[in-house]
């Protein structure tokens, strides 16, 4: 099965490691990947809180051409890149005056305007639905026997509730997935707190704080590790960790499936990281 696939910015450059895993595990569950041609950066985060004609005209480009694909699903693993492109869908369908004015600005300059015909959807919702999810536990030769998680989602996924796949209170989509793969997944009360990622530069203090708390929270709940579905996420969780006496490993969801999947590249991903995982993974015989 070919499904419409937009990386976007960050999983060609600092989170290349989802990319490679999200890739990976797709064609391990037979599903193929066909990346959007001359797609263009969707804007987030900083193009939508700059400009709103931009917030929605840049994702609309991608739509417009994934509709020339005849693409009728568009997957994006970036979880910011998911939530503007999600919204922009969601603004062209409810028929809002900004959509429109964006729509007919992209058929002046392409000869075509987005007709909301894709369905825009994140890597962990398509893995859940019925006729994949059983795919997932065959492809398992490598359970994450003993590997100590938090879930975590952020913000991005959740809220606001037209871009949620799962409950926006408590989601549970990505607990079920790494319980399927054999994780001993922990509880925690912080699975849907924002990470601070857009005041990384502006406010590096702030941002120290809330990654000190989320942190320290997921070794109280007894976690070795957390595992997120974005980049944005992943990144600032990990850069700043600098106040914790034993920092923690941050996976993306698709990199734990493909070390559960036996994956031969699985080792090559966790070299991307900044806090290394290597340990460990290797401690619990994982890699």
């Amino acid at each position: 099965m070919k499904l419409g696939y937009y990386p976007g910015c960050s999983l060609h450059s600092t989170a290349a490691e989802y990319n490679m895993a999200t890739e990976a595990v797709f064609d391990a569950l037979d599903l193929e990947l066909a990346e959007l041609p001359e797609w263009n950066c969707c804007g987030a985060t900083a193009g939508h809180s700059t400009d709103r004609f931009l917030a929605l005209a840049l994702p609309l480009r991608n739509l417009v051409i994934a509709e020339a694909e005849q693409q009728k699903e568009l997957i994006l693993p970036c979880a910011a890149c998911y939530n503007l492109v999600k919204a922009a869908d969601h603004y062209v369908r409810e028929g809002t005056p900004e959509a429109k004015d964006a729509n007919e600005e992209l058929q002046n300059i392409m000869g075509s305007s987005y007709k909301g015909t894709v369905h825009v959807t994140h890597p962990l919702e398509v893995i859940m639905r019925k006729e994949f999810i059983g795919k997932v536990k065959p492809q398992v030769k490598n359970p994450l026997k003993g590997l100590k998680v938090v879930p975590y989602y952020g913000c991005l996924l959740t809220r606001p509730t037209y871009v949620a796949f799962d409950d926006v209170e408590q989601p549970q989509a990505m607990d079920q997935l790494m319980n399927l793969v054999g994780a001993d997944v922990k509880r925690w009360s912080y699975k849907t707190d924002c990470c601070g990622g857009s005041l990384t530069v502006p406010r590096t203090d702030v941002v120290y704080e809330i990654t000190k708390n989320l942190v320290t929270e997921a070794q109280r709940a007894g976690a070795d590790a957390i595992v997120t579905a974005c980049p944005l996420c992943q990144m600032t969780l990990e850069t700043r960790q600098k106040e914790i006496k034993n920092p923690i490993p941050i996976f993306f969801f698709t990199e734990l499936l493909g070390i559960s999947f036996g994956h031969p590249q699985a080792k090559k991903w966790m070299k991307k990281h900044i806090i290394d995982p290597i340990p460990l993974l290797t401690s619990l015989h994982l890699l």
